[in-house]
């Protein structure tokens, strides 16, 4: 099974403040790595560094990273945008808040479908009404505004346009943070779902360590900016090295 996305030594700064370094792994197709950590090691700031998505002020300053065996580390945006949502997409932690509050989901579902493909409305409503049957989510959605959706449902609906058009590579960031616990195991159930469907590769920043054994292939441990512990999930909660790893299994009351 050969390497999805490389990660070789990556340093990323605000300013001049770094805000994490060092960080290294590999991604195979269809596996899924967890990023774990408390809140500001810089679990987002890898995933946005990953995604371009970095914003102003953040830089890579020095590392690699390779997607589909290409390197992507400093695309231009014209680069970037050939890319994004076509063979990677994003899921991000309040998925509502990233659509424009005043046009329906499907509108802006189908505008970004119609940057990277040709089809017309028929044959996308006809696919995204079969996703939409898959993670449980109401085709009236289409027609309605993101304030007007539940957690779930927003989060569903992010879901549906990170993954419409078959990405090879999904990154998600705290996807399941801003949900209630039931609904928090409905999403966890959806993409291990799409993995299995798809053979999508997917890259998951959480804090939960819960949701890492429940879906992780490999985790990635992040403490302050630094990787902490980096394994097999097997490796990670039957044999942790580090005493922060330790601490982080034990404060999940129950697995």
């Amino acid at each position: 099974m050969s390497e999805i996305l490389t990660v070789e030594d990556l340093v990323v700064a605000y300013g001049k403040k770094r805000i994490v370094h060092d960080i290294n792994f590999s991604v195979k197709r269809g596996e899924i790595l967890v990023i774990a950590g408390e809140s500001g090691s810089g679990k987002s700031t890898i995933l946005k560094a990953i995604g371009g998505l970095l914003g102003k002020g953040g830089n890579i300053i020095d590392g690699q990273i390779f997607f589909d065996g290409k390197e992507i580390t400093y695309l231009s945006d014209g680069q970037r945008r050939k890319i994004s949502g076509d063979s990677i997409g994003f899921i991000f932690q309040n998925a509502g808040a990233s659509f424009c509050p005043i046009r329906t989901i499907g509108d802006q579902i189908f505008e970004s479908v119609r940057a990277h493909r040709d089809w017309d409305k028929k044959f996308f409503l006809e696919r995204a009404e079969n996703i939409m049957q898959k993670i449980n989510l109401s085709p009236e959605v289409f027609e309605e505004y993101p304030f007007r959706l539940s957690g779930g449902m927003a989060q569903r609906a992010g879901i549906l346009a990170a993954t419409i058009l078959e990405p090879k590579l999904l990154l998600a960031d705290e996807p399941t943070s801003a949900l209630d616990a039931v609904t928090q195991v409905s999403v966890v159930k959806e993409l291990l779902k799409l993995r299995e469907r798809q053979k999508i590769s997917i890259v998951m920043v959480t804090h939960h360590m819960g949701v890492a054994w429940r879906m992780a292939d490999k985790i990635l441990i992040m403490r302050q900016g630094s990787p902490v512990e980096f394994g097999t999930k097997e490796q990670i909660f039957n044999a942790p090295k580090e005493k922060y790893t330790q601490e982080l299994i034990r404060a999940v009351p129950k697995l």
